[in-house]
């Protein structure tokens, strides 16, 4: 079972505990518990001392979908350190884009942040790329960072077909982040070996991306934490892997025809469309394929659809 831990401080908690009590949350009583709430394969703890458990199938997709972008934003919206507390060592941020979307690609990406491209990312605003919702800004700070330090970057772009053959092959999304987050880093350490240092986001167990790491990766130190886009050079990264996640979307919609959606929820209509028009192999060319929602377009369309994934 997925379990996902962390210490709250007093605003997220009190925004926690207004998701459970107004999000139709079954709610219980636990020892030594503020509030638990059960809903949808979920099992969400709020301790007394403020530990948040969440417990369950769906525990990732609550994290990304409502954890990371709502209980946390008061955290997210806070002031950069400053001063002594700023962190000035040189280290590479790494991050993704597509994870949680059905159509389009997976998108991993890599930055490597010294001293002095620190007024670079402030001069251009850089953070979380989830905070930018203009996607024009997205793609305009990506094209300076590649122009300004183009041998800092590395972008991995998984278009779908490439995507749905390496999830069959490695069994798992996991398993294919933790080689691709693998993959940018080992390019970076390769131009920059003397980097010591890397950042990422945690997606899973920990050593998962450690046992996909190669020769240079295995030797510096690799920091996982969720929402590790605080960090600059992981905000860096997930600008320059969102930008990536946009061209490509671009590129898909012009093959399909249509403008594809982002996201998972509301993309049925567009799939079922295609699929009537073009047949059930057009997703795998615009789509990831292990989405359940792939199993309920092609049963809307009267197609036999594969067997459930064990």
């Amino acid at each position: 079972m997925t379990t996902f831990t962390q210490k709250l401080p007093p605003d997220a908690r009190a925004r926690l505990l207004r998701h459970l009590r107004e999000d139709n949350y079954e709610l219980r009583d636990v020892a030594h518990a503020t509030l638990a709430g059960k809903k949808d394969g979920l099992n969400i703890v709020l301790y007394d001392s403020g530990k948040l458990v969440v417990q369950g199938k769906k525990t990732a997709e609550w994290i990304e979908f409502i954890f990371e972008p709502f209980i946390l934003e008061a955290l997210l919206d806070s002031p950069a350190p400053s001063g002594k507390d700023v962190d000035t060592s040189p280290r590479i941020g790494i991050d993704e884009s597509g994870k949680g979307d059905f159509f389009g690609p997976l998108v991993i990406a890599a930055f490597l942040l010294t001293p002095d491209l620190d007024p670079l990312l402030r001069e251009l605003g850089v953070k979380d790329s989830k905070q930018i919702k203009n996607d024009l800004q997205i793609q305009k700070i990506a094209q300076t960072l590649k122009t300004r330090a183009p041998r800092q970057c590395k972008v991995i772009t998984l278009m779908p077909e490439t995507y749905n053959r390496l999830v069959g092959r490695m069994g798992t999304v996991n398993r294919l982040l933790a080689w691709g987050h693998a993959s940018v880093l080992e390019e970076l350490l390769t131009r920059f070996p003397d980097t010591r240092r890397a950042v990422a986001d945690q997606f899973g167990p920990e050593h998962q991306i450690k046992n996909a790491l190669k020769t240079r990766g295995k030797q510096i130190e690799l920091i996982q934490r969720h929402k590790a886009e605080s960090d600059p050079a992981v905000a860096a990264a997930s600008i320059l892997a969102r930008a990536g996640f946009v061209d490509a979307m671009k590129s898909l919609s012009d093959l399909a025809g249509v403008p594809l959606p982002k996201g998972a929820t509301h993309v049925r209509p567009t799939a079922e469309r295609l699929v009537r028009e073009k047949g059930p192999g057009i997703l795998e060319q615009v789509a990831k394929t292990h989405f359940r929602t792939t199993r309920q377009v092609l049963e809307a369309c009267g197609l036999p659809a594969p067997p459930p994934k064990k």
